[in-house]
C-alpha cells in the first residue's frame, strides 16, 4: 500500500510528519481564534443591534463609534492588517511568530466580519416577538437571551460556519510573519 502512495505522491510521503505538524498548527490557530471570534463577535453584534436606532438600548454615539471601527477593520485587507499588528501582537502575546503570534491577527481580522454577520442575524428577528416579550414584562437582558439569540440561532450558526471558514482561509497567510501551519509548509516545500 505504501508503495502505491509513494508512486502517485513521491514528494509527499517523505514529508508526512511535517504535513501532520503543519495540519495541527493550522487547526490550533483556527480553533483558538474561532473561540475568541465567536464570543467577541457575538457580543459586538448584540451591542450593534441593541444600540442602533429603534433598538432596545438606543444609543447613537455607541452605535456610530462601533460602526466606524468595524467598517475600518473590515476594509483593511488581512495581509496588510497582519503586518500592521506585529508590534501590538508582540505586546499582547509576547511574540509575533508561530501559532501564538498568529492568533491575535486572526482575531482582529475576523471579529469585524462575524460581528456584522451576528448583527444581520439578530436584525432579522421579527420585531413583533420583541414587542410581545416587552409587553409580558421582560427586561432587556431577558429579551436578548430568550428572544433575540434563540430566534436568530439558524442564521448565527451559518454566520459562525462562514467565519470559521474565513479564519481557515486566513491561516495560510500567517506564514508571511512566521506563523507556521500549512501555509508555511506549502511555501517551504511547494516551491
Amino acid at each position: 500500500m505504501r508503495e502505491f502512495f509513494e508512486s502517485i505522491m513521491p514528494n509527499v510521503i517523505p514529508k508526512l510528519p511535517a504535513l501532520w505538524n503543519a495540519t495541527l498548527e493550522t487547526l490550533a490557530m483556527t480553533g483558538i481564534s474561532a473561540l475568541y471570534i465567536l464570543v467577541i463577535g457575538m457580543a459586538l453584534g448584540i451591542l450593534l443591534t441593541v444600540t442602533k436606532k429603534g433598538g432596545l438600548l438606543e444609543n447613537a454615539v455607541v452605535y456610530r463609534v462601533l460602526d466606524i471601527i468595524i467598517n475600518l477593520l473590515r476594509s483593511v485587507p488581512f495581509i496588510i492588517l497582519l503586518f500592521l499588528l506585529i508590534p501590538l501582537t508582540r505586546i499582547i502575546s509576547g511574540t509575533s511568530i508561530g501559532v501564538a503570534g498568529s492568533i491575535f491577527p486572526l482575531i482582529v481580522g475576523t471579529v469585524p466580519f462575524f460581528s456584522r454577520q451576528a448583527e444581520a442575524a439578530l436584525a432579522g428577528v421579527n420585531p413583533g416577538l420583541i414587542e410581545a416579550a416587552q409587553s409580558m414584562g421582560s427586561n432587556n437582558f431577558q429579551i436578548i437571551c430568550k428572544v433575540l439569540i434563540p430566534e436568530a440561532k439558524p442564521s448565527l450558526l451559518v454566520g459562525s460556519a462562514i467565519a470559521i471558514t474565513t479564519i481557515l482561509g486566513y491561516t495560510p497567510m500567517t506564514y508571511l510573519v512566521g506563523g507556521g501551519g500549512l501555509g508555511q509548509l506549502a511555501i517551504q516545500y511547494g516551491i
